[in-house]
């Protein structure tokens, strides 16, 4: 009976760094965390509801827009079928840990994913290009944005009368910016500026002409076949035809 072994080891001391890594860029994900909890209740979601809700789900555009469709008489097949939208671009984020993924045990390696956002997911996949396999911002990095969303959320239930739009002070921007700043800080290799750049049209010519949050898709998936098509040619190993070609000459 063959046993299977997984090479990746969490090292603990890297987590608790990209907890405070990341910890920065969740100051802006108290103050959306407590714009949902303000518009939660407004909804007629409980306090302790909206507070359960981003414990457990866990996915802040989805909650805006599965809020925004709450009422007397929710339609559970529509409110379905837009979080799934919103959230499918999570399938081409777990697909591309993947390579670093399959070193962990599945109950680790769907549990790690619970924490996948933005932000860790960006840091992650900039890391691999470089060759650093970096599972620990996704579990450090997660745990920070995820109680910050909830701390925002508790805010918002209590307090929200404070933050009701933070798009008004450009909080909004703030992980756009960041998710720039891991894109420009990668590789730039013809290869990945042309499939950012296919990536970016197909976005946002999905935005214009196509139904709503499926725009993130159809970016990902039309940069992915650059990608798929255009494959980096691996370096030959002259040292090695060489050393050959010495033996045989001797």
């Amino acid at each position: 009976m063959n046993v299977t072994t997984y090479s990746y080891r969490f090292q603990p001391g890297k987590v608790r760094y990209e907890f405070f890594r990341l910890l920065p860029i969740s100051l802006f994900v108290v103050a959306f965390g407590a714009a949902f909890g303000l518009a939660a209740v407004q909804k007629g979601l409980e306090p302790l509801q909206a507070i359960l809700m981003s414990t457990t789900v866990f996915a802040g555009a989805s909650q805006f827009a599965a809020v925004d469709m709450w009422g007397s008489e929710v339609s559970l097949i529509p409110l379905m079928a837009v979080v799934f939208a919103i959230n499918s671009r999570h399938l081409l984020m777990g697909a591309s840990l993947y390579p670093m993924l399959r070193e962990m045990p599945p109950g680790r390696r769907y549990g790690l994913l619970l924490f996948l956002t933005d932000a860790n997911w960006a840091v992650s996949a900039q890391e691999y290009q470089s060759g650093k396999h970096n599972l620990e911002v996704i579990l450090g990095g997660g745990l920070a944005i995820w109680l910050a969303w909830i701390f925002g959320t508790w805010l918002g239930v209590y307090f929200g009368g404070l933050l009701q739009d933070p798009k008004s002070l450009g909080l909004d921007m703030v992980l756009g910016c960041f998710l720039l700043a891991m894109a420009l800080g990668g590789n730039k290799s013809p290869r990945i500026l042309v499939a950012w750049t296919i990536a970016a049209v197909s976005s946002l010519a999905a935005w214009k002409w196509l139904p709503p949050h499926t725009h993130v898709v159809v970016g990902a998936l039309a940069g992915g076949a650059v990608g798929f098509f255009w494959l980096e040619k691996k370096p030959h190993n002259n040292t090695g035809n060489a050393n050959a070609e010495g033996e045989g000459s001797s």
